[in-house]
């Protein structure tokens, strides 16, 4: 398995995943341009992907999807309340979009879709299922017990670590936008995605703490937060964490 996280942040999100031969893209949140020099970086040429999956509509997971459908005519998939949703749904060929239920098979792996309390849609994250596990849960305001379930046994996961609430509430924000980053659909802090950690029966061996906000976070933050949790609850330290960035490729 190949996991490079391209982007995570505000500003533009998109993983690229590899098992068992398929290669898929989780969000295109950044231009087509970055997508594909990003890929280039790790040697991967952007027309042999087999798949963007979208998690939701806000703009900083779909940005660079328009030119991505019709200069690549790669296949989208994603919920179709998010795909009408989508500001640039009329300039996406009609059939480049595929719908996506509970899950479905993609060359030798199988994705499947778990839903997240965000304010979206119909937001998703995604387990790709092979030979290992890729479980990626970013943009959910809390862990539902069917969250939490999603995320048990993953070899690999990406999770979000948004924001350290002191610093969301004492920030120059408005406060509409912190009480919508706070609710129970907006995005998980670092002390909600410890424990979301601590309580699995199973640990990733790697976790990538994704969508740290440039305001509200700080990834030294982030890391002493959570890793602090985790070594009170006498979490062994062979989980290793790994944090993402905005403007750079971070691969496992």
């Amino acid at each position: 398995m190949r996991v490079s996280v391209l982007a995570s942040g505000s500003k533009g999100n998109s993983i690229f995943v590899e098992m068992d031969g398929t290669r898929l893209l989780v969000d295109a949140g950044i231009s087509a341009r970055r997508i594909k020099q990003g890929l280039a970086d790790i040697s991967v040429d952007i027309a042999s992907l087999d798949g963007v999956f979208i998690t939701h509509e806000h703009r900083d997971h779909i940005q660079g999807l328009t030119t991505l459908s019709k200069k690549y005519h790669l296949p989208i998939f994603t919920r179709p309340d998010t795909f009408h949703s989508m500001y640039c749904a009329e300039d996406i060929p009609p059939d480049c979009f595929h719908s996506i239920g509970d899950s479905m098979r993609l060359g030798r792996v199988s994705v499947e879709t778990f839903n997240l309390p965000h304010d979206a849609a119909d937001p998703v994250g995604y387990t790709v299922r092979g030979t290992q596990k890729f479980t990626v849960a970013t943009d959910l305001g809390f862990v539902t017990s069917s969250v939490q379930a999603a995320l048990e046994s993953a070899d690999v996961l990406v999770l979000e670590a948004n924001h350290d609430p002191e610093m969301l509430r004492n920030g120059s924000y408005p406060w509409p936008l912190k009480r919508r980053i706070l609710s129970n659909r907006g995005h998980l802090s670092n002390s909600d995605a410890a424990w979301a950690l601590v309580r699995l029966k199973q640990k990733p061996r790697k976790v990538f703490l994704a969508h740290l906000s440039e305001k509200n976070n700080l990834p030294s933050l982030a890391e002493q937060t959570i890793r602090g949790i985790l070594t009170g609850q006498g979490v062994q330290e062979e989980m290793q964490l790994q944090l993402t960035a905005q403007e750079e490729t971070v691969s496992l």
